[in-house]
């Protein structure tokens, strides 16, 4: 199983990235818009539909306030057979924030375009957040 780790800075306080983070219905408006152009959601289950057109479900696995730490997996995935996706919030001192986000997926061929991925979602992020 292959397993992408990213660690990146956001010039903002981690509480203000956070609230963005655990609003898991709105990651399209409040985290990646551009990256994620919609987002709906069914009970736990976020529908996405990315940039490029791919559209995916997500289901809400862990929201943990006190670790600041989202725990989610695409279900029924064509073009994958196992994904599970993680993002912690941390601080990273002078109101800024160092964020961990850990994708581990199956089939590993497809790590390279997941990665590719991520990196323009942490871009769309930055922006976003970022003072």
């Amino acid at each position: 199983m292959a397993s992408i780790h990213k660690n990146f800075a956001i010039d903002a306080h981690p509480d203000v990235v956070w609230d963005a983070v655990r609003d898991f219905g709105a990651v399209h408006q409040r985290l990646n818009p551009g990256f994620v152009v919609d987002c709906r959601l069914e009970g736990t289950v976020r529908i996405l539909t990315f940039h490029n057109g791919v559209v995916a479900r997500e289901e809400l696995v862990n929201c943990d306030d006190t670790r600041r730490r989202l725990v989610y997996a695409i279900i029924g995935g064509e073009r994958v057979r196992h994904y599970n996706g993680a993002v912690q919030v941390l601080e990273n001192g002078g109101g800024q924030t160092r964020m961990t986000w850990i994708v581990d997926v199956l089939p590993n061929e497809i790590a390279s375009y997941i990665a590719s991925q991520m990196d323009i979602a942490i871009a769309a992020m930055q922006k976003t957040l970022g003072r």
